[in-house]
């Protein structure tokens, strides 16, 4: 996510953010609905009902983080009229998000906003960065899952897979094999190379074995060396998308071990749940 966006989402939620007499934070779930891009109150209240149920699951009563008010507003010549409204805390806003589709801009910015309590924009562009790795990661699992299983039902040899992976990532890294870049890195000969790479090379990646995947199904590739053929060809492809944007994929610097980070998320996500108050 580009920091233009974040600080303008930034701004946009701490202006709809009010605090009660008792000085305590929430959001109008009118302003929230807007906030998060759902046009229909109808399809935002499902949202808000899931996001209940997460508040019971966790153990925290909901009428402390969802309150039911009514409020006026003007809808022409002056003229008022009521509508129901809830006021939301922070940790109400944080289960919301997280119920919603984290594809959407708002909604992925959402998830994190209202995970953390501080509201410096470095803190919230650093968690988002993570969260985007983190999801890059799984998403690249899921691709090497399927096009693995694929290659075994094309092959029948539960080696091929290995075998294919290790060329494209030849192709990916201007002629350096899997090994040789884990030694670049410093990375441990038992650990997979994506768990250390920075999120624009485990999206390359992801993308050239999805483009695998489609193409091997598509064109009906039933062997090694033709599904090899068609992995290096597309992780070439990616690769001279990466340098047409002066992007040298070898070149750049190990990121955290994915394994500490997702620790680290998790362990942020379990805080969250025992302790919502502290959001505030």
């Amino acid at each position: 996510m580009k920091n233009e966006l974040i600080k303008s989402l930034t701004t946009e939620f701490e202006d709809y953010s009010q605090k009660t007499e008792a000085g305590i934070e929430f959001w109008f779930a009118r302003d929230i609905q807007h906030l998060l891009g759902y046009s229909e109150w109808r399809n935002f209240n499902k949202v808000i009902l899931k996001a209940k149920t997460s508040c019971e699951i966790t153990g925290h009563l909901v009428l402390d983080h969802f309150v039911d008010v009514n409020k006026k507003v003007v809808i022409g010549s002056g003229t008022e009229r009521e509508i129901d409204d809830i006021m939301l805390t922070r940790y109400a806003c944080y289960l919301i998000a997280q119920n919603g589709d984290p594809r959407k801009e708002q909604i992925a910015f959402a998830q994190n906003y209202f995970a953390i309590q501080t509201r410096k924009f470095e803190e919230i562009a650093k968690r988002i960065d993570d969260w985007e790795r983190l999801n890059a990661r799984q998403k690249l699992t899921s691709s090497e899952k399927e096009l693995s299983e694929l290659i075994f039902e094309k092959t029948g040899n539960d080696k091929d897979f290995g075998i294919i992976r290790s060329k494209g990532d030849q192709a990916l890294f201007g002629g350096k094999n899997t090994l040789q870049m884990k030694k670049k890195l410093g990375v441990p000969e038992s650990r997979p190379l994506a768990d250390f790479l920075p999120t624009i090379v485990i999206k390359a990646k992801d993308f050239a074995a999805e483009i695998t995947v489609f193409n091997t199904k598509d064109k009906g590739l039933s062997n090694e060396s033709s599904i090899s053929s068609e992995h290096v060809k597309n992780n070439k492809g990616v690769r001279k998308l990466l340098l047409d944007r002066e992007i040298i994929p070898e070149n750049l610097p190990a990121e955290e071990d994915i394994k500490k980070l997702e620790r680290r998320v998790n362990s942020e996500t379990k805080s969250i749940e025992k302790n919502p108050d502290k959001l505030s």
